[in-house]
């Protein structure tokens, strides 16, 4: 899809505050409300807005521990892959999974109460997930940059 750039000034709004309205978008993007509406609507449809969450803080609500955890794999075939990624899906804990190139199969970012609380998520499911041989964990200090989207051309 093309993004020309009125889509590009629609997207970085709504990266920067995913709960304005489009009447208020519009004029800061140089459209009427009618135009930004149908742009908006076409955008989501063709994925390119995948939806709108809210940013939550994980200390706020008991969740100060960020960890990433590189996975790797016994065997890197369809069924293993797939079945590691069904049982990652059911863990609440795991906020997002990716299947990486290099040394390890997976990259997972995981929020936990505290070191004890990670130290469980380690025993009782990280071990536990399908075809699981090597996990490597890192925590982070503190967040230096978090932005919402990559830059649109």
């Amino acid at each position: 899809m093309h993004i020309d750039p009125f889509d590009a000034k629609i997207v970085s709004a709504l990266a920067r505050d995913g709960r304005v309205a489009t009447v208020d978008l519009a004029p800061r993007v140089g459209l009427s409300a009618s135009a930004c509406s149908r742009r908006l609507a076409r955008l989501e449809a063709e994925g390119v807005i995948k939806g709108y969450k809210a940013v939550v803080d994980g200390a706020a609500v008991g969740l100060g521990i960020t960890a990433f955890v590189e996975i790797s794999l016994d065997r890197q075939n369809d069924e293993a892959l797939r079945a590691f990624e069904a049982a990652a899906r059911k863990c609440p804990n795991i906020l997002s999974c990716f299947l990486m190139s290099g040394a390890s199969d997976y990259l997972l970012r995981i929020a936990a109460r505290d070191l004890s609380d990670f130290e469980r998520l380690h025993a009782t499911v990280l071990g536990r997930l399908p075809h699981v041989a090597r996990i490597e964990s890192k925590f982070a200090l503190r967040e230096a940059i978090d932005r919402p989207l990559v830059p649109i051309p």
